[in-house]
């Protein structure tokens, strides 16, 4: 991404992380912000870190949730695992809610808002709560892919190649205008076509 950013707008060679505002983990789908000068790079930055950006997500996770809830859990570096992160008590506060949008055999979709923004904090939450996200390779143990399963679906979810994990909205004051504006771009193909095996599979059953 900041290589095509700079291809595309080399004068952002002059900013920090090329503009970059936030991240999102390799193969998450979605929206990012992006600021094209200093003075809006450092307003963003202190908006984010004063948790005044929104961010929501969708993501599917393995397992049938009752409802929905809210993850308070510190997040820190993983002590064997260097490139991983983990629930730590000594790590930093990280805040994370969710709820139910639809509950499948086996499988919930749902929305999920951030409070604070941790390197993969959703995806460390969620494992932690006992329902990781589908197609996640470095927190989700669930390997082995129910034979019950519906043929269709059991395909789409060997297919699904990264984690099921979209961010769908953000919203922002216009550091210029004050403006409250906001965006919301709908999952890729990969994420819709994976939701509607798993009601497929619902009405068969």
């Amino acid at each position: 991404m900041l290589n095509a950013l700079l291809y595309h707008y080399p004068e952002l060679a002059k900013l920090p992380r090329a503009g970059i505002i936030h991240r999102l983990d390799k193969d998450t789908s979605g929206i990012m912000v992006v600021a094209r000068n200093l003075m809006v790079h450092n307003k963003l930055v202190v908006a984010l870190q004063q948790r005044k950006i929104k961010r929501e997500y969708e993501a599917i996770v393995n397992g049938e949730m009752i409802a929905g809830g809210t993850i308070k859990a510190a997040i820190g570096r993983h002590p064997t695992k260097r490139t991983h992160m983990a629930v730590k008590e000594n790590g930093k506060a990280a805040v994370t809610h969710y709820r139910v949008i639809k509950r499948f055999t086996g499988y919930t979709h749902i929305q999920v808002t951030l409070e604070t923004g941790r390197t993969h904090q959703i995806r460390v939450h969620m494992a932690h709560i006992g329902y990781p996200i589908v197609g996640d390779p470095t927190y989700s143990n669930v390997h082995k892919i129910s034979e019950k399963l519906d043929p269709t679906l059991r395909e789409k979810l060997r297919q699904f190649g990264r984690q099921a994990l979209h961010a769908r909205r953000l919203e922002l004051q216009h550091p210029s205008t004050d403006k409250l504006m906001s965006w919301e771009v709908k999952p890729p193909k990969d994420f819709e076509e994976l939701l509607k095996s798993l009601c497929l599979c619902d009405a068969k059953i």
